[in-house]
């Protein structure tokens, strides 16, 4: 899966005939708050494990080369990175939105993280999420594009919530981490497991949003992102260093940004959210009352079952490059 390109050419215009060197890789990012960065603040914003891994994927051995003809070494450009992600953004939004402008791009490698959001809304709708999700691996594998997706925690487990309003959310995020499974097998993609309890339950990598990782997280999911692709076969630089560059924050700095910002992304999300969980909620706990919350279980494993039958035949994928 490496990929090549000349570079040099000899007095005449003649076509270049010493051996091609890598080239660094293009990454495309797609996704919502998690790629967009958010919990890993950099002077200017948020910077995120996608930035972190694009920052290594320039091959090894490049980073100074001597052209042809005796001139001074030059650096090896870092590689072509955009990330398209975006607070709050649906499933649908990175079908629409995000997936042509990757597309225009042209990555070689992708990484579609996407689903958390659509568990916290009223609309939510498995049978959608599969069909757009469907669609834009397919899209993106078509061109030979390698796919990096990922499971991601129970928002409701993260949150602290009580249980009537957490089952719920569990419930959702089951059903998107098992569709993602399965299009992780459908596609060949390079799966991150992120759901695993050890992984929720460290604070330590966590924002004090609860919702987003810290600088350590995002360093971590950038690591583990990059040793499966080396295992793989890509040509990849040194892996991104696990130990984060700023202190975490302080209590009181925690308490600070969920006064203000913490605060700010509640009010925003209380038109949406609070009313629907306060309904799934409401159901959740009717249905205990009379013994048969297992229906609810029942409900969406059906769902999703026809969802991913639903799924139209995958096409042959292509490999990198063609």
């Amino acid at each position: 899966m490496t990929v090549y390109a000349n570079v040099g050419a000899p007095p005449g215009g003649a076509p270049a005939v010493e051996p091609s060197v890598p080239r660094p890789l293009r990454y495309a990012a797609l996704g919502d708050s998690l790629t967009a960065g958010v919990g890993d603040r950099v002077e200017g914003g948020w910077r995120g494990w996608a930035a972190l891994l694009a920052e290594a994927l320039t091959p090894d051995g490049a980073t100074a080369r001597a052209p042809t003809g005796g001139a001074a070494p030059h650096a090896e450009p870092p590689a072509p990175f955009r990330n398209f992600a975006t607070s709050g953004a649906l499933t649908r939004d990175v079908r629409t939105q995000q997936t042509p402008a990757a597309l225009a791009f042209g990555p070689d490698i992708a990484s579609v993280v996407v689903g958390v959001n659509d568990t916290l809304r009223r609309a939510f709708d498995i049978a959608a999420i599969a069909r757009a999700l469907d669609e834009v691996c397919a899209a993106l594998t078509a061109r030979g594009t390698v796919l990096l997706i990922a499971c991601l925690p129970d928002p409701g487990v993260m949150l602290g919530l009580p249980a009537p309003l957490a089952r719920p959310l569990a419930r959702r995020q089951r059903a998107v981490n098992t569709l993602v499974h399965a299009l992780s097998a459908r596609y060949g993609a390079v799966h991150l497991h992120a759901a695993d309890p050890a992984w929720v339950a460290d604070r330590s990598l966590w924002s004090p949003d609860r919702l987003h990782p810290g600088e350590r997280g995002h360093r971590m999911i950038a690591a583990r992102f990059h040793a499966m692709l080396t295992a793989r076969g890509l040509t990849l630089g040194p892996p991104p260093p696990q130990e984060p560059e700023r202190p975490p924050p302080t209590r009181t700095e925690a308490l600070l940004w969920l006064a203000t910002a913490g605060t700010g992304w509640m009010v925003r999300r209380s038109t949406d959210l609070l009313p629907e969980l306060l309904w799934l909620a409401g159901g959740e706990m009717r249905h205990w009352a009379r013994g048969t919350a297992t229906r609810l279980d029942l409900r969406a494993e059906h769902a999703l079952s026809r969802a991913l039958t639903a799924l139209p035949p995958a096409h042959p994928l292509a490999r990198m490059g063609e």
